[in-house]
């Protein structure tokens, strides 16, 4: 098996020839693609603690109007951002300088100083557990969690590679 990573968030036609497998983060499109849950993240606000010095530390989520909210920038997403308060669910939409297509990036910026980001846990282990981020408005996180999936051509005709590979993914990111 040869790994020929292709790192994107434009959505890849499997279908057609251009990946054998997708790797797809959040709710998945209707298709005629087989999908295999592979794992899932926990959603997080995080922000760096030198941004909250400067900037303050966002109390609730009314707070984020006064702040530097990093988005993503593909079309399937919005700048809304979900929260719970008092067993209600609600959104809110948010805004800020900076939108990326991936939220390693989103991270970094948000390690560096320049707002706040929400995304996948995973994404910034590594900063959150130096310190370089912190989470913030916890207590109204109504558990966000993005559900991550391998897409590929299933049926008779998916070969051994595909269900190997697909197989390691779902196996790996268990661990």
């Amino acid at each position: 098996i040869l790994v020929d990573i292709a790192l994107t968030d434009t959505l890849v036609d499997v279908a057609a020839g251009q990946a054998d497998v997708a790797v797809r983060f959040g709710p998945l499109a209707d298709s005629s693609l087989t999908a295999r849950k592979i794992g899932e993240t926990r959603r997080v606000i995080v922000a760096s603690p030198d941004y909250l010095a400067r900037i303050g530390t966002p109390q609730v989520p009314e707070d984020l109007h006064r702040h530097n909210c990093l988005n993503f920038n593909f079309r399937r997403a919005e700048p809304v951002w979900p929260f719970a308060r008092d067993g209600e669910e609600f959104a809110m939409t948010v805004h800020g300088n900076i939108e990326a297509n991936n939220g390693e990036t989103l991270g970094q910026l948000a390690a560096i100083g320049v707002g706040i980001a929400r995304v996948g846990a995973f994404s910034v282990a590594p900063e959150l557990a130096d310190g370089r981020l912190v989470p913030i408005l916890e207590a109204f996180n109504p558990g966000d969690v993005e559900q991550i999936h391998a897409v590929f051509v299933g049926g008779t005709t998916t070969p051994a590679r595909v269900r190997a590979f697909v197989d390691f993914l779902a196996s790996e990111l268990r661990n």
